[in-house]
């Protein structure tokens, strides 16, 4: 459904799904991302900002989304915010050849580490694993201040998880938004989360780098709750803006840490889709919004 013009123009040309949007994305520019990052720190949460956007085809459109981020960065440093960036290594010119996306991360490593901050790269779909993992290491290996993003239903990850725990750094464990073939992904919710259990034990155990926990599920919760009991060395949830407000709520009160991953910008369809095909709910909020406007 999300390919069909109709239901884009659907949610991109009515009030309904502005709506939507507003509660998923922090707008459009930086300038409203900033102020959402604001209000999100005075409530306890730090954020990670993220430019939506991907898999550029051409070296200007991977420059801009450089220029971007390095905007990102001087506000992050002169409005004070407890903040990091998200970005994606396809929007960075890594669809394009692998040397645009070093040439940026070498940048935004740099620029972060002058500002006393962290940049998590985000995993896309299983064609761009294995190069987003040795852009990782790339960025470690500089100027040390890098995460990366790994799915738990990826099959690979595992072994991942041995390759890249003793560079240090955090590593975000989320359960996985890419619909992809079984010879990569397992395909079973209930696999997946048993995968996801034994990924985040790993993790927790490892006092080398710091595990950031990207959950929503209330069962996977529970679970990482009494892992970050027996745990002494840092860690951090994570969750997506505007969803299960009430859970981001009541962990922070409980005083775990909680990060916020904040996206923004004009690209934010795409983004969208997969948050509702994510979650039911979040389609019977569309459609709420749009049946009280008429």
């Amino acid at each position: 459904m999300a390919s069909s013009a109709p239901i884009e123009k659907l949610f991109t040309w009515t009030r309904p799904g502005r709506a939507v949007a507003e509660r998923f994305v922090a707008g459009d520019t930086l300038e409203s991302a900033v102020t959402v990052a604001h209000a999100l720190n005075e409530a306890g949460f730090t954020v990670s900002l993220d430019l939506l956007g991907e898999e550029v085809t051409d070296v200007d459109s991977a420059h801009a989304a450089v220029d971007e981020y390095s905007s990102c960065l001087d506000r992050i440093e002169s409005d004070g915010l407890d903040a990091n960036i998200s970005i994606k290594p396809t929007q960075l010119g890594l669809a394009i050849d692998e040397s645009v996306a070093r040439e940026a991360i070498a940048l935004l490593g740099q620029q972060a580490a002058e500002v006393g901050t962290t940049v998590t790269i985000d995993m896309e779909d299983s064609r761009y694993t294995e190069a987003t993992v040795r852009l990782f290491e790339l960025g470690q290996s500089q100027t040390a201040n890098f995460g990366v993003a790994l799915q738990a239903y990826m099959k690979r990850t595992p072994e991942d998880l041995e390759r890249l725990i003793p560079l240090g750094g955090h590593i975000r464990l989320c359960k996985g938004a890419y619909v992809e073939p079984e010879e990569v992904a397992i395909q079973s919710k209930g696999i997946v989360d048993a995968a996801f259990i034994q990924q985040m034990r790993t993790l927790m155990s490892a006092d080398i780098t710091i595990p950031a926990i990207a959950t929503h599920d209330l069962r996977l919760l529970a679970v990482a709750r009494e892992l970050a009991g027996m745990r002494t060395a840092p860690f951090e949830f994570q969750m997506l803006y505007g969803v299960r407000t009430d859970i981001q709520r009541q962990l922070v009160a409980a005083g775990f840490p909680l990060r916020i991953y904040l996206p923004f910008g004009s690209q934010w369809y795409p983004y969208l889709t997969r948050r509702l095909a994510e979650r039911p709910s979040n389609a019977w909020f569309f459609a709420r919004a749009l049946f009280s406007s008429s």
